[in-house]
C-alpha cells in the first residue's frame, strides 16, 4: 500500500486450502462479490517430493496428484466459469521443467506436473470460441523458496531432514518478474531458469536421447548424495 496506488479495497486476502475442493466456488464467489469480476487466476499453490519410488507409500503420491493437480483444476474449474462469462481472462499456471523432464527422487511431483501440462494444453484447444482467454503455463528451474522445506517424503508423516543450500537457485524476485512478463505478453509457455537448468530443458526437447543419458548420469549421483544425506 505505501510504494502503490491501491487502496484497502483493492486488496482482499482469503484463507484457501486446495485439497479441500468444496470449498473453491464460495472462495471464488468471495472474490466475485468483493471486486466484481477476476481478471487474473495464478495457479501457484503445490508441494514437491524427496524420495525414492520403491520406499515411498502410496498415500503420498494420492495426496500429491490431490493438492498439486486436482485442486489446481478445480479452483480453475470455478473461476473458469466467470470467465466465460465475461469472455475474457488469464489463467497462469506454476508447474515446472520437471513438467517436460523426468527426474529421480520427485516422480510424484513430475507426475502431477505433466498432468497440469497435459490439462491445461489441451483445456486451451477447448477455449478457441474464445480468444481473450488466455492459458499460460509458466515452467520454473530451481527457484529460491520454501520448496524444499515442505517438500513431501517417503511417507506423509515425515519431514525433509536437510534441505541443502539454495542459493544458488534464481533469485525469487526474478522469478516473478519474468511470470509478469510471460503474463503480460499472453506467452502460452514459459520455461524460466538459469543455466544449466534450461539447457536441460532444450536436450529434453529436442534431443531426448541425450537428455535421457546426462540425467542418468546425472542422477546417479543425486541419488547416492541423498543417501548420503546430502
Amino acid at each position: 500500500l505505501e510504494i502503490s496506488n491501491l487502496s484497502e479495497k483493492d486488496i482482499l486476502v482469503l484463507r484457501l486450502d486446495l485439497t479441500d475442493r468444496s470449498s473453491h466456488e464460495a472462495a471464488t464467489n468471495s472474490v466475485l462479490k468483493h471486486f466484481g469480476k477476476i481478471d487474473v487466476l495464478v495457479n501457484n499453490g503445490g508441494r514437491s517430493q524427496r524420495s525414492l519410488f520403491v520406499d515411498t507409500n502410496l498415500d503420498v503420491y494420492s495426496a500429491i496428484i490431490e493438492l498439486n493437480y486436482l485442486g489446481t483444476i478445480s479452483l480453475t474449474k470455478h473461476v473458469l466459469n466467470h470467465m466465460i462469462q465475461r469472455k475474457k481472462g488469464k489463467i497462469v499456471t506454476v508447474s515446472s521443467v520437471m513438467g517436460i523432464m523426468g527426474a529421480p527422487l520427485a516422480s510424484g511431483y513430475c507426475a502431477s506436473k505433466h498432468a497440469l501440462q497435459g490439462f491445461f494444453n489441451s483445456l486451451r484447444t477447448e477455449l478457441t470460441d474464445y480468444p481473450e482467454i488466455s492459458i499460460i503455463n509458466i515452467c520454473p528451474g530451481p527457484v529460491q523458496s520454501q520448496i524444499i522445506q515442505n517438500v513431501f517424503t517417503e511417507n506423509l508423516s515425515k519431514s525433509i531432514e536437510n534441505s541443502g543450500d539454495q542459493s544458488h537457485k534464481m533469485p525469487t524476485d526474478r522469478c516473478v518478474r519474468l511470470t509478469l512478463v510471460s503474463t503480460a505478453n499472453d506467452l502460452k509457455e514459459a520455461w524460466i531458469s538459469d543455466h544449466p537448468y534450461l539447457a536441460v530443458c532444450y536436450l529434453w526437447q529436442y534431443a531426448p536421447t541425450w537428455a535421457w543419458w546426462l540425467m542418468n548420469r546425472m542422477g546417479k549421483r543425486r541419488i547416492q548424495n541423498f543417501k548420503s544425506g546430502v
